[in-house]
């Protein structure tokens, strides 16, 4: 019989909460039968073990992550959208770590598909249509401001950036502008 309370979302959000506070890397089945005080096999109705619950905080935090990015875009269009998605993003991996950390778990293509990733893809192509970049060119900005974005979360998370001037800080905005004056410009196909 279950144990009453447990759930796998409840797991998954109290797996997410441990993975923020010790790093993703450290969350286990294990890890998380001790927080609850119980038998690891108490979770196995409802997780498959540590690779399923890490599976279910990447599935929550990419949600999250998606919730918090349709209320920050919400009626902005241009640089002020640009600048609301790539703050979210920012802000969500500088108070959420782990859960920033559990994104990047690669998914099977089942699992993608089904995961809130899409509704990353069309909150990105939200910002585009306000640039007026072709939807032909779609799938390559995407990727740019996706790989832009993440790239300066990461480093900047890993203290990339810790050991020169000027501080992160400073620099993000320009590279906000530099992101926004591209897409005003967005190159014609070759």
């Amino acid at each position: 019989m279950a144990r009453a309370g447990l759930t796998p979302h409840r797991l998954a959000l109290a797996g997410a909460d441990l993975a923020d506070e010790v790093g993703f890397e450290q969350v286990t089945a294990s890890a998380l039968a001790r927080r609850f005080g119980v038998k690891v096999a108490s979770l196995y109705s409802h997780v498959r073990g540590t690779q399923d619950l890490r599976t279910r905080i990447a599935l929550l935090a990419l949600e999250e992550l998606a919730d918090l990015l349709a209320a920050a875009l919400a009626g902005r269009s241009g640089a002020a959208a640009l600048a609301a998605y790539a703050n979210t993003y920012r802000d969500y991996a500088r108070t959420h770590p782990g859960r920033w950390a559990a994104m990047q778990l690669r998914l099977d293509a089942d699992t993608a598909a089904a995961s809130a990733g899409r509704r990353h893809v069309e909150l990105t192509r939200a910002i585009l249509r306000g640039y007026d970049v072709a939807e032909a060119d779609h799938p390559a900005a995407v990727r740019l401001l996706g790989s832009a974005v993440h790239g300066y979360v990461e480093l900047e998370a890993s203290g990339g950036f810790s050991h020169s001037a000027p501080d992160s800080q400073e620099t993000w905005p320009r590279v906000l502008d530099a992101l926004d004056a591209l897409l005003r410009h967005w190159p014609e196909p070759r």
